[in-house]
């Protein structure tokens, strides 16, 4: 055994033969190929410290090897660079033949003619409104001041001279300013591109539309001149407020052309251009003439003008004009845009449309419904108010439809369908005379159901036995629906539209009551052949169109009559409706020295209130009420339309001959004395029991005065003896000309 032995010494087996004679074998570093094979050298032992301090020397193969590395590296990167940039300019290629794609055929391209300008005239000739794209004329670059052109330049494009549609500069400049103000504070677009925007594409914010708008700018800039370009862009860019191009825009805010601009003027022209809504004169004077002053600075900037003629241009002030048509003419307007295509068609030209407005009376009407609903809307929760004047024959003189054009375009006097109220009963009591009865027929006033339907008086009180005449006037519901059960709703409905209504109306008992809606101007309208003797009118606006040059495209025609009341019945309507504003709902109703008639209307619960009066010269409804249909503060028609048509018709009719209206001055008399029996007998038992109230305070229908009217008034005749006084009868003059008669052929 050997003890001293390491326990971790490793056991060697005895080797024999050829192994054992091998074992020995070693190969030294002489017996081996120089610089062959792949086994690795034999490191060198390291130094003893002893040896010296001597550095190895690097290998020359390893900086070979480096430098190789480096030199492939750079390669590389010219390589990869070489690719990207390849495929960049075949994917910009790609780009702008897809984008070219969707344009249309750059050669068939041509600058679209400017849309036709629509100028609206009133009966004066005075320019009321002006509709349309453009509202100005073109203006040839020569014939403006030097500075106008220049104050553009100077904001918009500062090097339009000098590059080729696309400035790179000033879009890497715009670039630069964006990302400095962490949002878009300037636009790298050239005064091209701005035209080639406005003439072939539209105001969207994409990438596609960027890049046709590029495309176009170097097809323009390739076609046109510069002066060319500048000229076109002045003559289409927007400014605002409808005005399209620097010539309108001149006449739309300073009220001359461009031609006569001043430098301060010239200024604020082109720094509408950023934002023409938010900076126009007349709605922001103060940022307009804010960035007026930034305009005169870039002037001054771009050696355009001199300093010190910034510095006197700033603080003028500018004082900017109403623009023509402003307020609620623009409604007038907006109807006839609708009426035009049925008129000449598509409008592919300027034209002057001469209408029937009376530019006096249309302010007149504007101040009346403004004023009275700024002075009492709240008072009454009345929100909203329409107008339309007429004359007896259909022309359209004034026509509000709402308090604020600019607040709300939507017309309440041609759009809007409301209910009319009571101002329909007409229509019940046209029917009524034309079937047999006169003003002076009985009926009673008394409790109703009708299927369970109960229609009550606006006071709540019932009159017993009262003449037609007197029912209008005071407007009693149960008569009115009592007339219309008599002589059929389907007829009352032909009589409606017979006179004018075009609405559906329901053939149903509440129809007396005006439960069908109809509009403004319909319901004036039908009013209309009351004030003329009987002739139906088709309500218009439009008299004569013609082109720029003078070319008559459209006369109105004039229209054959066509009577649709006869005499005889239009004396008793008038009549009756006269006595509306002597003692009935529409007493502060009054023009002096004129015969007035009409009548008033409230629909359920206090929604609409109405008032339609006529004269010999006019016809004029009134309507008020609120956009959501609510109910108001007891507005009725005999309160704010009576006061609101009294204050237009009065200053209508000042300096007008006095007229009266055609057949209110005419008689009539029943045909036969058992006509009259007719008229006169026991109306049918109402569905409550009749209760009679004591007499109204108020006198019987007066005596028509002297020259006017259908009858007179018979003296009153004692009582019979065989009958005891009824402390509760009405005086027997109130039963009229057929009661009176009637008591002494038939007693």
């Amino acid at each position: 055994m050997a003890w001293g032995r390491k326990k971790g010494g490793a056991r060697k087996e005895p080797l024999f033969g050829l192994p054992a004679a091998l074992a020995d074998l070693r190969l030294s570093p002489s017996d081996r190929v120089p610089g062959g094979g792949d086994d690795t050298p034999a490191k060198s032992k390291p130094k003893s410290s002893d040896s010296g301090s001597e550095k190895p020397r690097p290998s020359r193969s390893g900086s070979k090897r480096r430098s190789k590395s480096r030199g492939f590296g750079i390669g590389r990167l010219f390589y990869w660079t070489a690719v990207l940039g390849l495929w960049a300019g075949i994917a910009v290629i790609g780009v702008v033949v897809w984008v070219g794609a969707h344009l249309p055929p750059i050669q068939s391209l041509e600058i679209p003619k400017r849309p036709p300008t629509i100028q609206i005239v009133g009966i004066d000739g005075s320019v009321l409104a002006q509709r349309g794209e453009m509202a100005g004329a073109n203006i040839a670059l020569k014939d403006l001041p030097p500075y106008l052109p220049k104050a553009f330049i100077a904001i918009e494009d500062r090097r339009f001279y000098s590059h080729f549609g696309v400035d790179p500069l000033g879009i890497l400049r715009a670039a630069v300013t964006n990302v400095l103000h962490r949002g878009v504070s300037q636009g790298g677009s050239t005064l091209t591109q701005q035209l080639a925007k406005n003439l072939f594409l539209t105001q969207e914010r994409t990438m596609q539309r960027k890049l046709q708008e590029a495309e176009l700018a170097l097809w323009l800039e390739r076609k046109h001149s510069k002066n060319e370009i500048l000229e076109l862009y002045l003559n289409r860019v927007y400014f605002g407020s409808g005005a399209y191009g620097v010539e309108a825009a001149a006449q739309r805010y300073f009220g001359k052309s461009a031609k006569n601009v001043t430098l301060p003027e010239a200024a604020m022209l082109a720094g509408l251009v950023k934002s023409p809504s938010r900076l126009a004169p007349n709605r922001n004077p103060e940022g307009a003439e804010q960035r007026a002053q930034v305009v005169l600075a870039a002037m001054a900037d771009a050696k355009f003008i001199t300093e010190a003629q910034a510095k006197a241009s700033i603080g003028q002030p500018s004082i900017a004009v109403k623009p023509a048509g402003a307020g609620t003419v623009n409604y007038v307007a907006d109807w006839i845009g609708e009426v035009l295509d049925d008129l000449v068609g598509q409008i592919d030209q300027d034209i002057v449309v001469q209408t029937t407005i009376d530019p006096k009376l249309q302010n007149v009407a504007e101040a009346a419904v403004i004023d009275e609903l700024a002075a009492k809307s709240v008072k009454f929760n009345v929100s909203q108010g329409a107008l339309v004047a007429m004359t007896p024959d259909g022309a359209v003189r004034a026509m509000v439809g709402g308090r604020n054009y600019a607040e709300s375009q939507y017309n309440r006097a041609v759009t809007a369908k409301r209910q009319p109220g009571s101002s329909f009963k007409p229509f019940v009591y046209l029917t009524a005379v034309e079937s047999g009865l006169t003003p002076d027929t009985i009926r009673t006033d008394a409790p109703l159901d009708i299927k369970g339907w109960k229609p009550e008086n606006y006071t709540h009180e019932y009159f017993g036995s009262v003449t037609l005449t007197q029912a209008l006037a005071m407007s009693l519901n149960t008569v009115a629906v009592r007339l219309g059960v008599e002589v059929g709703a389907k007829n009352v409905v032909r009589t409606a539209h017979r006179l004018g209504i075009s609405s559906k109306l329901e053939p149903n008992v509440s129809i007396a009551l005006g439960t069908s809606e109809v509009s403004v101007i319909e319901l004036v309208g039908a009013y209309a052949p009351f004030a003329n003797g009987g002739y139906a009118v088709s309500p218009h606006v439009v008299t004569r169109i013609k082109t720029s040059s003078g070319k008559l495209l459209y006369d109105r025609p004039t229209e054959p009559p066509n009577q649709v009341i006869e005499p005889r019945y239009d004396a008793m309507m008038n009549s009756m409706m006269r006595e509306t504003l002597i003692s009935g709902t529409a007493r502060k109703a009054e023009i002096p020295g004129w015969t007035a008639a009409g009548k008033t209307g409230t629909s359920q619960d206090y929604r609409d209130a109405w008032f339609i009066g006529y004269t010999a010269k006019l016809v004029t409804g009134v309507w008020l009420g609120n956009d959501d249909n609510s109910p108001t503060k007891k507005a009725t028609g005999g309160g704010l339309p009576v006061e609101v048509w009294t204050r237009f018709m009065k200053a209508a009719h000042q300096g007008v001959p006095v007229a009266a209206i055609p057949n209110s001055q005419g008689s009539w008399a029943p045909a036969n004395l058992m006509q009259i029996s007719s008229q006169i007998s026991a109306p049918s038992a109402p569905a409550a029991p009749m209760q009679i109230q004591p007499p109204m305070q108020a006198p019987p229908p007066a005596p028509v005065p002297p020259g006017g009217g259908y009858y007179r008034q018979p003296p009153p005749t004692p009582a019979r003896a065989s009958a005891p006084p009824n402390p509760n009868a009405r005086p027997e003059a109130a039963a009229g000309l057929d009661g009176w008669l009637a008591d002494r052929l038939f007693r």
